[in-house]
């Protein structure tokens, strides 16, 4: 970058919440209402900005606006930017009153019902200032967002242990069970193997999650390719699904009678998902961040017969 590009940019800073704005909204009026400014002053901004940057930045489209390719690239890397100012913002907040802040957490939707209420409840004891916003979704979902800064933590299953860029601990692992109709041939028994699941109408969930992950490995394991009934996006109405006798599906063990009529059955070998805690590699989490990552990963805790203790659990954490 040579000195005419420090410049640019020194100019475009004040103006980068305009430009996100704008980028997000496609329309001058809401990025105003957004911000909080008058339409006038947005709109005579963003002529300024054109005159800076030596091109248009946006068009009419209609009742709305559209970016031009100059103000697309502003508009990404404004977002970018205000997203590394706003955890700079809250570490430096955290850092001057360590009692305080916000952590952002993202889980699975099944890990809602014991194991998050059980880690935050602890961890609130001590920490009461410390406030939390919970993010719930696909394990795909959730690491996206953890890339991208949304997040700060998540507990998803399996564990990215092939991504460089995110540190991951076992928490517990959480036996997985085949849940069939009462009246499926498959009901009675004490145990089965996923072999004897070829044919099977298959409920389960999209691709992206954990669950959908392990049930096609499952099935690859044993020499065959799954057919699949239902696709869906939450647990519960997969076991719904089941429990209406529209297929069978390989979920956790759930830690309440099983409700609506279906049956859980162990698969042999027992399978088990180890549930982990993933957070960005290196010193981006802010303190409150870093104080929860400290509790959950050296606090077990008593989560059910679901679950039983991880088989390794790290001593210490980066």
């Amino acid at each position: 970058m040579d000195d005419s590009d420090d410049r640019l940019a020194a100019r475009l800073a004040p103006a980068l919440a305009l430009l996100a704005a704008v980028g997000e909204t496609g329309h001058v009026t809401r990025a105003a209402e957004l911000l909080g400014i008058p339409q006038p002053t947005a709109s005579r901004r963003l002529g300024a900005l054109a005159e800076l940057v030596g091109a248009p930045l946006v068009l009419p489209s209609g009742r709305g606006i559209r970016l031009t390719r100059a103000g697309r690239t502003l508009a990404a890397a404004s977002a970018r930017a205000l997203t590394t100012m706003t955890a700079a913002a809250r570490e430096v907040r955290e850092e001057i009153d360590p009692g305080s802040g916000r952590i952002v957490l993202g889980f699975l939707h099944l890990l809602g019902r014991t194991l998050v209420p059980s880690l935050i409840g602890g961890f609130r004891e001590r920490n009461p200032g410390i406030r939390f916003s919970l993010a719930q979704g696909s394990r795909q979902d959730m690491l996206d967002a953890l890339h991208e800064g949304e997040i700060d933590l998540v507990f998803v299953a399996p564990m990215p242990l092939d991504d460089p860029g995110l540190v991951s601990r076992p928490l517990a692992d959480q036996e997985l069970v085949l849940c069939a109709p009462p009246s499926h041939r498959l009901a009675a028994r004490k145990r089965v193997r996923a072999a004897e699941l070829e044919g099977e109408e298959l409920v389960t969930l999209e691709h992206g999650y954990g669950l959908r992950q392990i049930t096609d490995d499952l099935c690859a394991a044993a020499g065959f390719e799954p057919r699949i009934a239902f696709e869906g996006q939450e647990s519960e109405t997969v076991r719904g699904l089941v429990a209406a006798g529209l297929g069978v599906a390989v979920l956790p063990r759930s830690d309440q009678p099983p409700a609506g009529g279906a049956v859980e059955i162990p698969l042999s070998p027992p399978v088990f998902r180890t549930v982990g805690a993933s957070w960005p590699a290196g010193e981006r989490l802010t303190p409150a961040a870093r104080a929860f990552r400290d509790h959950v990963c050296s606090h077990p805790t008593d989560l059910g017969p679901a679950f039983r203790p991880p088989r390794a659990m790290p001593s210490e954490l980066p």
